[in-house]
């Protein structure tokens, strides 16, 4: 660990020691997906919804945003799985650091790579996004990635400040990309125009879709992971 992650997840550490009903809030809020991803995702209806002359605009936007999510998130998978691995904190004695509700996090991310973080990658994809389009709503979607999202996962050891750094740019920059018009009239005027017509079908994928994000995409990934280890 540099001399840049040890410093911040000192403090942080420090920090949550303090007070245990802080340390269980803290891991509340890591774990909850309503403190996750829920609420980003709710403000995206709101876009969605808004009446107005650049609604179709801001359709195409939030379209745009889903798929840089997604994109951050894969992003951040594959980079875990390409890169040399990265023993999460909370798992490494050699940091000589006593995390909060150790005995809680559970072993299953022993074996994921710590960096980059893709709760980072994908929330702060979307935070970005909305941003691009609801300015002072977006601010606070940063916010709220920064401090609910990255912070609680820095102080319970499941990743080093450089992990969410990373991950968080990866979103940034992938929000950006696909938010640009060239691309987004690429795609984004066809899913509009599918829930457009067809809105049964569209807002019942789209709520699967959504459920999805907002869990990560957990139950997905423990299937392929039985698959994997049936194989």
């Amino acid at each position: 660990m540099n001399a840049f992650d040890t410093s911040i997840q000192t403090w942080l550490v420090h920090i949550a020691a303090s007070s245990v009903i802080f340390t269980h809030a803290v891991h509340a809020i890591a774990d909850f997906y309503l403190t996750k991803g829920v609420m980003p995702l709710a403000i995206l209806w709101a876009i969605w919804f808004k009446a107005g002359d650049s609604q179709q605009w801001r359709r195409e936007m939030v379209v745009a945003v889903l798929m840089s999510g997604f994109i951050a998130f894969l992003l951040g998978r594959l980079a875990a799985l390409a890169l040399p691995f990265r023993l999460r904190p909370v798992y490494d004695p050699n940091i000589h650091l006593t995390f909060p509700l150790t005995n809680e996090t559970g072993s299953f991310l022993r074996m994921w790579s710590s960096f980059p973080s893709d709760h980072a990658a994908l929330w702060m994809a979307i935070a970005a996004g909305i941003f691009l389009v609801w300015r002072w709503i977006g601010v606070l979607a940063i916010l709220h990635c920064i401090i609910l999202v990255c912070l609680p996962r820095i102080c319970l050891g499941l990743h080093y400040p450089t992990d969410v750094i990373a991950g968080a740019a990866i979103g940034a920059v992938s929000a950006w990309i696909v938010t640009r018009a060239p691309l987004r009239s690429r795609f984004a005027p066809f899913f509009v125009r599918f829930m457009e017509h067809w809105p049964a079908v569209g807002y019942m994928l789209a709520f699967l879709f959504f459920f999805e994000l907002a869990t990560m995409f957990d139950e997905p990934r423990l299937i392929a992971s039985f698959i994997v280890k049936a194989l």
